[in-house]
Protein backbone atom coordinates (compact mmCIF):
# COMPACT_ATOMS: atom_id res chain seq x y z
CA UNK A 1 0.00 0.00 0.00
CA UNK A 2 2.82 2.41 0.82
CA UNK A 3 4.57 1.75 -2.50
CA UNK A 4 1.35 2.13 -4.51
CA UNK A 5 0.74 5.38 -2.67
CA UNK A 6 4.16 6.59 -3.74
CA UNK A 7 3.39 5.85 -7.39
CA UNK A 8 0.09 7.72 -7.32
CA UNK A 9 1.52 10.64 -5.38
CA UNK A 10 4.52 10.88 -7.68
CA UNK A 11 2.25 10.93 -10.72
CA UNK A 12 0.28 13.90 -9.37
CA UNK A 13 3.41 15.67 -8.15
CA UNK A 14 4.80 15.62 -11.71
CA UNK A 15 1.49 16.54 -13.39
CA UNK A 16 0.57 19.91 -14.85
CA UNK A 17 -0.29 22.45 -12.12
CA UNK A 18 -3.53 23.44 -13.81
CA UNK A 19 -6.06 22.66 -11.08
CA UNK A 20 -7.32 19.54 -12.82
CA UNK A 21 -4.77 17.20 -11.29
CA UNK A 22 -5.77 16.64 -7.68
CA UNK A 23 -4.52 14.09 -5.15
CA UNK A 24 -6.43 12.80 -2.16
CA UNK A 25 -3.67 11.66 0.16
CA UNK A 26 -3.62 9.77 3.44
CA UNK A 27 -1.26 9.64 6.39
CA UNK A 28 1.37 7.67 4.44
CA UNK A 29 2.26 11.03 2.89
CA UNK A 30 3.76 11.89 6.29
CA UNK A 31 5.37 8.52 7.00
CA UNK A 32 6.85 7.29 3.72
CA UNK A 33 9.77 9.72 3.74
CA UNK A 34 11.14 7.94 6.82
CA UNK A 35 10.06 4.45 5.71
CA UNK A 36 11.80 4.47 2.31
CA UNK A 37 15.47 5.07 1.54
CA UNK A 38 14.50 7.04 -1.58
CA UNK A 39 11.32 8.67 -2.83
CA UNK A 40 10.16 9.59 -6.38
CA UNK A 41 9.07 13.02 -5.15
CA UNK A 42 9.57 15.55 -2.38
CA UNK A 43 6.22 16.00 -0.65
CA UNK A 44 7.07 19.42 0.78
CA UNK A 45 8.44 20.88 -2.45
CA UNK A 46 6.41 19.06 -5.12
CA UNK A 47 2.91 19.27 -3.65
CA UNK A 48 0.66 22.10 -2.55
CA UNK A 49 -1.77 21.38 0.33
CA UNK A 50 -5.40 22.35 -0.33
CA UNK A 51 -7.54 21.09 2.56
CA UNK A 52 -7.61 18.50 5.32
CA UNK A 53 -10.80 16.44 5.08
CA UNK A 54 -10.60 14.78 8.49
CA UNK A 55 -9.11 11.99 10.54
CA UNK A 56 -10.13 8.79 12.32
CA UNK A 57 -8.53 7.61 15.58
CA UNK A 58 -7.50 3.95 15.49
CA UNK A 59 -9.18 1.37 17.69
CA UNK A 60 -7.34 -1.26 19.73
CA UNK A 61 -9.23 -4.53 19.19
CA UNK A 62 -9.00 -8.17 20.26
CA UNK A 63 -11.05 -11.29 19.63
CA UNK A 64 -14.18 -11.34 21.86
CA UNK A 65 -12.93 -14.41 23.75
CA UNK A 66 -9.46 -12.99 24.34
CA UNK A 67 -8.59 -13.15 28.04
CA UNK A 68 -7.47 -9.52 28.40
CA UNK A 69 -10.51 -7.27 28.86
CA UNK A 70 -8.79 -3.91 29.40
CA UNK A 71 -5.61 -2.12 28.36
CA UNK A 72 -4.16 -2.82 31.81
CA UNK A 73 -4.98 -6.52 31.41
CA UNK A 74 -3.16 -6.53 28.07
CA UNK A 75 -0.12 -4.74 29.49
CA UNK A 76 0.02 -7.01 32.54
CA UNK A 77 -0.21 -10.07 30.29
CA UNK A 78 2.60 -8.80 28.08
CA UNK A 79 4.86 -8.13 31.05
CA UNK A 80 4.12 -11.49 32.64
CA UNK A 81 4.72 -13.40 29.39
CA UNK A 82 6.90 -11.12 27.21
CA UNK A 83 7.28 -13.69 24.42
CA UNK A 84 3.59 -14.49 24.10
CA UNK A 85 1.77 -11.47 22.67
CA UNK A 86 1.57 -10.73 18.95
CA UNK A 87 -0.05 -7.93 17.00
CA UNK A 88 -1.27 -7.81 13.41
CA UNK A 89 -0.99 -5.05 10.85
CA UNK A 90 -1.67 -4.52 7.16
CA UNK A 91 2.09 -4.32 6.61
CA UNK A 92 5.31 -2.75 7.87
CA UNK A 93 4.96 1.00 8.29
CA UNK A 94 1.18 1.09 8.01
CA UNK A 95 -0.92 3.07 10.47
CA UNK A 96 -1.81 0.01 12.53
CA UNK A 97 1.83 -1.01 12.82
CA UNK A 98 2.96 2.46 13.88
CA UNK A 99 0.14 2.78 16.41
CA UNK A 100 1.23 -0.50 18.00
CA UNK A 101 4.83 0.72 18.12
CA UNK A 102 3.71 3.82 20.04
CA UNK A 103 1.69 1.57 22.33
CA UNK A 104 4.76 -0.57 23.00
CA UNK A 105 6.92 2.48 23.70
CA UNK A 106 4.43 4.08 26.09
CA UNK A 107 3.54 0.90 27.99
CA UNK A 108 7.01 -0.63 27.96
CA UNK A 109 5.79 -3.98 26.68
CA UNK A 110 7.14 -6.35 24.06
CA UNK A 111 4.96 -7.89 21.36
CA UNK A 112 5.83 -9.61 18.10
CA UNK A 113 4.75 -7.78 14.95
CA UNK A 114 2.95 -9.99 12.41
CA UNK A 115 2.68 -8.03 9.15
CA UNK A 116 0.19 -9.07 6.46
CA UNK A 117 -0.16 -8.15 2.79
CA UNK A 118 -3.20 -6.03 3.51
CA UNK A 119 -5.83 -5.29 6.12
CA UNK A 120 -8.26 -8.00 4.99
CA UNK A 121 -5.83 -10.83 5.70
CA UNK A 122 -4.88 -9.34 9.05
CA UNK A 123 -8.55 -9.01 9.95
CA UNK A 124 -9.18 -12.69 9.27
CA UNK A 125 -6.48 -13.75 11.71
CA UNK A 126 -7.37 -11.32 14.50
CA UNK A 127 -10.99 -12.51 14.30
CA UNK A 128 -9.80 -16.11 14.41
CA UNK A 129 -7.60 -15.37 17.43
CA UNK A 130 -4.34 -16.26 15.71
CA UNK A 131 -2.85 -12.93 16.83
CA UNK A 132 -3.35 -11.14 20.14
CA UNK A 133 -4.35 -7.59 19.19
CA UNK A 134 -4.51 -5.05 16.41
CA UNK A 135 -5.02 -1.33 15.88
CA UNK A 136 -7.66 -0.79 13.18
CA UNK A 137 -9.28 2.27 11.65
CA UNK A 138 -13.06 2.59 12.14
CA UNK A 139 -13.86 2.10 8.45
CA UNK A 140 -12.13 -1.26 8.56
CA UNK A 141 -13.07 -2.34 12.06
CA UNK A 142 -16.55 -1.06 12.90
CA UNK A 143 -18.47 -3.65 10.81
CA UNK A 144 -16.70 -6.47 12.70
CA UNK A 145 -17.18 -4.71 16.03
CA UNK A 146 -20.91 -4.29 15.35
CA UNK A 147 -21.10 -7.96 14.38
CA UNK A 148 -19.37 -8.93 17.67
CA UNK A 149 -16.48 -10.48 15.76
CA UNK A 150 -14.05 -8.06 17.40
CA UNK A 151 -14.07 -6.44 20.83
CA UNK A 152 -12.85 -2.85 21.17
CA UNK A 153 -10.52 -2.35 24.12
CA UNK A 154 -9.60 1.34 23.72
CA UNK A 155 -9.42 4.17 21.20
CA UNK A 156 -6.22 6.04 20.38
CA UNK A 157 -7.57 9.57 20.72
CA UNK A 158 -7.69 12.25 23.41
CA UNK A 159 -11.46 11.90 23.81
CA UNK A 160 -13.93 9.05 23.50
CA UNK A 161 -15.53 8.57 20.10
CA UNK A 162 -19.24 8.96 19.31
CA UNK A 163 -19.35 5.56 17.61
CA UNK A 164 -17.96 3.86 20.74
CA UNK A 165 -19.05 5.99 23.70
CA UNK A 166 -18.46 3.20 26.24
CA UNK A 167 -14.93 2.44 25.09
CA UNK A 168 -12.20 4.34 27.00
CA UNK A 169 -9.23 6.06 25.45
CA UNK A 170 -5.79 4.58 26.01
CA UNK A 171 -5.04 7.70 28.06
CA UNK A 172 -8.05 7.03 30.30
CA UNK A 173 -6.71 3.52 30.76
CA UNK A 174 -3.60 5.03 32.31
CA UNK A 175 -1.22 5.32 29.35
CA UNK A 176 -1.18 8.87 27.96
CA UNK A 177 0.53 9.53 24.65
CA UNK A 178 -0.93 6.75 22.53
CA UNK A 179 -2.63 8.84 19.87
CA UNK A 180 -2.75 7.54 16.31
CA UNK A 181 -5.05 8.32 13.41
CA UNK A 182 -5.60 7.78 9.74
CA UNK A 183 -6.30 11.02 7.88
CA UNK A 184 -7.17 12.27 4.42
CA UNK A 185 -6.66 15.51 2.55
CA UNK A 186 -6.46 17.11 -0.90
CA UNK A 187 -3.26 18.33 -2.55
CA UNK A 188 -2.27 19.60 -6.00
CA UNK A 189 1.06 19.88 -7.83
CA UNK A 190 3.35 22.66 -6.65
CA UNK A 191 3.02 25.70 -8.84
CA UNK A 192 -0.75 25.50 -9.09
CA UNK A 193 -1.96 29.13 -9.14
CA UNK A 194 -2.97 30.43 -5.72
CA UNK A 195 -6.41 31.46 -6.95
CA UNK A 196 -7.10 27.88 -8.04
CA UNK A 197 -5.87 26.48 -4.70
CA UNK A 198 -8.09 29.00 -2.91
CA UNK A 199 -11.13 28.08 -5.03
CA UNK A 200 -10.60 24.36 -4.47
CA UNK A 201 -10.21 24.95 -0.74
CA UNK A 202 -13.42 26.97 -0.61
CA UNK A 203 -15.42 24.30 -2.44
CA UNK A 204 -14.04 21.48 -0.29
CA UNK A 205 -14.83 23.40 2.90
CA UNK A 206 -18.37 24.04 1.62
CA UNK A 207 -18.82 20.33 0.93
CA UNK A 208 -17.51 19.41 4.39
CA UNK A 209 -20.00 21.85 5.93
CA UNK A 210 -22.91 20.04 4.28
CA UNK A 211 -24.82 18.09 6.92
CA UNK A 212 -25.20 14.96 4.77
CA UNK A 213 -21.48 14.89 4.07
CA UNK A 214 -20.65 15.43 7.74
CA UNK A 215 -23.06 12.71 8.83
CA UNK A 216 -21.65 10.28 6.28
CA UNK A 217 -18.06 10.89 7.37
CA UNK A 218 -18.92 10.70 11.05
CA UNK A 219 -20.75 7.41 10.48
CA UNK A 220 -17.42 6.07 9.22
CA UNK A 221 -15.74 7.28 12.39
CA UNK A 222 -14.11 10.37 10.93
CA UNK A 223 -13.61 13.69 12.70
CA UNK A 224 -14.42 16.31 10.03
CA UNK A 225 -11.88 19.13 9.79
CA UNK A 226 -11.56 21.37 6.73
CA UNK A 227 -9.68 24.63 7.16
CA UNK A 228 -7.16 26.62 5.14
CA UNK A 229 -4.29 25.33 2.98
CA UNK A 230 -1.92 26.81 5.57
CA UNK A 231 -3.64 24.78 8.31
CA UNK A 232 -3.17 21.61 6.29
CA UNK A 233 0.47 22.42 5.53
CA UNK A 234 1.21 22.84 9.24
CA UNK A 235 -0.63 19.60 10.00
CA UNK A 236 1.40 17.64 7.43
CA UNK A 237 4.66 19.09 8.79
CA UNK A 238 3.72 18.15 12.35
CA UNK A 239 2.70 14.61 11.35
CA UNK A 240 5.86 14.12 9.28
CA UNK A 241 8.11 15.13 12.19
CA UNK A 242 6.22 13.07 14.77
CA UNK A 243 6.00 9.85 12.78
CA UNK A 244 9.50 10.23 11.37
CA UNK A 245 10.92 10.25 14.89
CA UNK A 246 8.91 7.16 15.84
CA UNK A 247 9.86 5.27 12.67
CA UNK A 248 13.56 6.02 13.02
CA UNK A 249 13.57 5.17 16.73
CA UNK A 250 11.95 1.79 16.02
CA UNK A 251 14.13 1.28 12.91
CA UNK A 252 11.12 0.49 10.73
CA UNK A 253 11.46 0.13 6.97
CA UNK A 254 8.74 -0.49 4.41
CA UNK A 255 8.57 -3.95 2.91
Amino acid sequence: MNRRGNIATGFVAKSDPDGYNVLIAANNLATNEALFDSMPFNAEKDLEPVALVGYSPLILVVQPQFVAKTVKDLVDMAKATPDKLTFASAGAGTSGHLAAEIFKQVTGIQALHVPYKGGAQAMVDIIAGRVSFMFVDPVQGMPQIRANQLRPVAVSSRERRVLLPDVPTVTEAGFPGVEATVWWGFLVPAGTPKEIVSRLNKEIDLALADQKVKDSLREMGAVVKGGSPEDFRAFIKSETERWGNIIRAAKIKAE
